[in-house]
């Protein structure tokens, strides 16, 4: 019973500090998108898009599932217009980038 006592206050805390760095990774994953594609794009979870045939990125998730970025964004995304530069970001880069795109879709 004593275990179970330590154990289960031990979890709180790791279940916290777990939920907190997700929070952390995907305010990263904001960043980079601010900092890369806010000219042309909506990032957050209103306003609407610069350019206006940006897609705003709450609605990728209407299109696609999420985790289809992953490669395109680790190996970098092209698209079909010249105008979009190409970024290629790394490993964690782009799990941060996901995190943060999954917590504003629109459902």
């Amino acid at each position: 019973m004593n275990a179970l006592r330590l154990t289960v206050p031990a979890a709180l805390v790791l279940a916290g500090l777990t939920c907190a760095a997700a929070a952390q990774d995907a305010t990263h994953g904001e960043d980079l998108l601010t900092r890369d594609c806010a000219a042309c794009h909506a990032i957050g979870r209103s306003g609407e898009s610069p350019q206006q045939d940006a897609p705003a990125f709450r609605t990728l998730g209407k299109r696609y599932p999420i985790e289809a970025l992953e490669e395109a964004l680790g190996e970098g995304m092209m698209t079909g217009h010249p105008a979009m530069p190409e970024y290629a970001y790394d490993a964690d880069e782009v799990g941060d980038i996901i995190d943060y795109l999954k917590s504003i879709q629109q459902r």
